[in-house]
Formats: structure tokens, sequence, C-alpha cells
């Protein structure tokens, strides 16, 4: 995997995580500039999951299990979609807290991720 991709995909999820955390505290929904945000992280963790898919196809494999680490792959592109689209449907400031959840959530995966390849050695 490549170090710089899972310490961006885990900032951009902190910095969404804050921003959102920030938007529930001013009682706010989710706004169109919440997904915007949310759209840049998926779109790092889509790159993420397409290169670690390419490397395990090249032969390459993680230290801990191929099939816990696509668990996490696939987690970690689902977990910013799935809480985004929730916030669609509670309009308040919960929808904010949710995504904000879910993208500290994601962050959490990222280290995991990191430590099932190698942490660093692959």
């Amino acid at each position: 995997m490549i170090d710089a991709l899972t310490v961006a995909v885990g900032v951009t999820a902190l910095l969404l995580a804050a921003w959102c955390g920030f938007a529930a505290y001013r009682d706010e929904p989710t706004k169109d500039w919440h997904f915007i945000g949310m759209a840049v992280v998926s779109v790092l963790a889509l790159a993420q999951l397409v290169i670690g898919l390419v490397q395990l196809a090249g032969g390459r494999s993680p230290d801990e299990s191929t099939a816990v680490f696509l668990a996490y792959l696939i987690g970690a592109v689902a977990c910013v979609p799935a809480t985004g689209f929730m916030s669609l449907s509670e309009r308040t400031r919960w929808g904010s807290v949710t995504v904000a959840a879910g993208a500290v959530v994601l962050a959490v995966l990222e280290v995991r991720l990191y430590d099932i390849w190698g942490g660093g050695h692959g």
C-alpha cells in the first residue's frame, strides 16, 4: 500500500469529522459543501481500494490475512458514503453528527489498514 495515501485518507477523514462536528455544534444539518467534502474523502478511499487490489493482483500481500485486509478496504470505501446517505434522512444536527462519527471510524480503519498491510514495510 502507499503510506502517503493512507495518511491522506486518514487526515481528510479527520478534517471532515471536525467540519461536520462543528456544524452539529452550530445545530446545522449536513449541507452541500459537506457532501463535496464527503466526495473528496470517498474518492481517496476508492483510490486506496483500487491500489490495494492492484497490489494484491500483482502478488504482494499484507502481513495479516488477505480477507481481513479486503474487508477493511471495502469498509473504508463504504463508511463515509453510508453515513452521508443516512444524514440525508436526518436533516438535523444529528445528520452532521452521524457523518462526523463515520469519518472518525474511517480514520481508525486507516490506522488498522496500515497495521494489517505491514506498518510501512510494504
